[in-house]
């Protein structure tokens, strides 16, 4: 999953214990790496890591998820072919983003209250998350998503920073050209996702 689910699967103010810090732990983790990372921020944050580790690891090994790599790895993808799924499920969340946020809160709102939270504690996350955010922010990804031409601008923008991704720019062009078959397999599997974020099994005190 990309940026918009690991911080919608972050939980909500009023509901989520140390909400802020799991919020910061989860997006900070995109540049965290190993134990010694991990036990380098405070505890509160360190489960916002750990959330993020159990997100990915609970997608990455899903048969729906390998359902979706297999066919984009089919319209010649490769390797790349989980890059254009985590993004492309961020799509189909904005674009149905009231179908799956527990809140009243609609995309705009939620990336802008996002973006606040993150900015004001952006010196705890890892120098190249900083300069994400600043773009993030400044672009507003999280809501542009929802539009094709923001699934496109996402994976361009990999492209470029990753030399050897430069597959990248068909990307979007082959999520969208079998949507329907992707949107099947997201509406499968993100109720089982949150409810393997909603059972906490990620908290804990070891790496």
């Amino acid at each position: 999953m990309n940026f918009l689910a690991h911080l919608l699967l972050s939980g909500t103010p009023t509901a989520t214990p140390q909400y802020a810090d799991i919020v910061v732990g989860n997006f900070a983790a995109e540049a965290v790496r190993g134990r010694a990372g991990l036990l380098a921020y405070p505890h509160a944050v360190q489960q916002g890591i750990r959330l993020h580790r159990f997100i990915d690891s609970f997608t990455d090994t899903h048969p729906v998820v390998r359902r979706t790599t297999a066919r984009l790895r089919q319209a010649g993808l490769g390797k790349w072919a989980g890059v254009v799924s985590d993004v492309g499920y961020d799509h189909l969340l904005a674009r149905n983003f009231a179908d799956f946020h527990v809140a009243a809160e609609p995309l705009p709102a939620f990336a802008q209250r996002l973006y606040a939270l993150l900015h004001r504690r952006r010196q705890e996350l890892p120098p190249p998350l900083q300069q994400v955010l600043y773009y993030m922010r400044r672009d507003d990804w999280l809501t542009n998503y929802a539009q094709p031409a923001g699934l496109e601008r996402a994976l361009l923008g990999l492209s470029r920073r990753v030399p050897a991704a430069a597959v990248l720019t068909t990307g979007a062009a082959a999520f969208l050209a079998e949507l329907p078959a992707y949107q099947a397999d997201f509406r499968e599997f993100w109720p089982e996702l949150r409810a393997a974020v909603e059972a906490e099994e990620w908290r804990g005190n070891t790496a």
